[in-house]
């Protein structure tokens, strides 16, 4: 297989996964384990998918995290029956290897919900998603009312004190300030079994700059799935091109492991 070549650097020089032997691995879910869809229940999940990623786990001794704007319940069915550690809604819920499920306190939403769903209701196209402690507007099937969108969901985070606004890919997110990608892998790096290794973490969207900035300043890498400027060292065309070098890893670290 030929994944592993596929990973370049942004200067240009060389990356290997397998030259990571005593990584954890942090993965975002859309955009980078599966290809993005029209809608997020929409998504292809293949069985070999959810195979190679239960193998890794276990090849990497528990280390691997998925860290996810989607809520970790969404996780756990779409990679069913494989329950993995996971950071959902940006880190606003966070599931350890202990299988205790930690939230975040939040603030009053019911401002920035109510513009959302004002928005949404008088332009076909929109669809706003709640989660906890925050939500979504997407635009995917109506790309050009991504400046609206951006305009209203501003105004109505002024009326919703301790809120920011996160851009997507096709959509416009509202969640509190001051926890992020990054803020989870740390914390996931703070407990058993992350803690004392190098973190990599792969994603493609602008939510996982965080998460590209913790690791990098940790020591570890950061790996940019697809087109699109970012702070990652290193870069991957596509999440096929990521599966197949996962696949790639889990085949010759078995091989070491008899």
């Amino acid at each position: 297989m030929s994944g592993e070549a596929a990973i370049g650097a942004a200067d240009g020089g060389p990356f290997t996964l397998l030259g990571w032997p005593d990584y954890s691995l942090f993965v975002d879910f859309d955009g980078t384990l599966v290809e993005l869809a029209a809608r997020p229940e929409q998504v292809l999940v293949t069985a070999q998918l959810v195979a190679t990623l239960a193998r890794l786990q276990e090849l990497l001794g528990g280390r691997l995290a998925v860290v996810s704007g989607r809520p970790i319940a969404q996780i756990d069915t779409m990679l069913f029956p494989l329950l993995l550690p996971v950071a959902g809604v940006h880190g606003l819920e966070r599931r350890g290897a202990d299988g205790i499920v930690r939230q975040a306190p939040i603030p009053d939403m019911s401002p920035v919900l109510a513009a959302a769903q004002l928005l949404a209701a008088s332009h076909p196209g929109l669809w706003v998603e709640q989660k906890y402690g925050a939500l979504a507007v997407h635009y995917r099937q109506a790309p050009a009312l991504g400046r609206l969108v951006d305009a209203v969901m501003l105004d109505a985070v002024g009326n919703c004190p301790g809120t920011i606004l996160l851009k997507g890919k096709m959509v416009t997110e509202i969640k509190p300030a001051g926890i992020d990608k990054g803020t989870a892998v740390r914390d996931f790096l703070n407990e058993l079994p992350f803690a004392g290794h190098l973190a990599i973490f792969a994603g493609d969207d602008v939510t996982d700059e965080a998460g590209f900035a913790m690791v990098q300043q940790a020591g570890g890498a950061g790996i940019k799935v697809g087109p699109g400027p970012s702070i990652a060292e290193y870069r991957i065309d596509s999440p096929a091109a990521l599966y197949t070098a996962l696949d790639q890893v889990v085949h010759t670290l078995s091989r070491r492991n008899g």
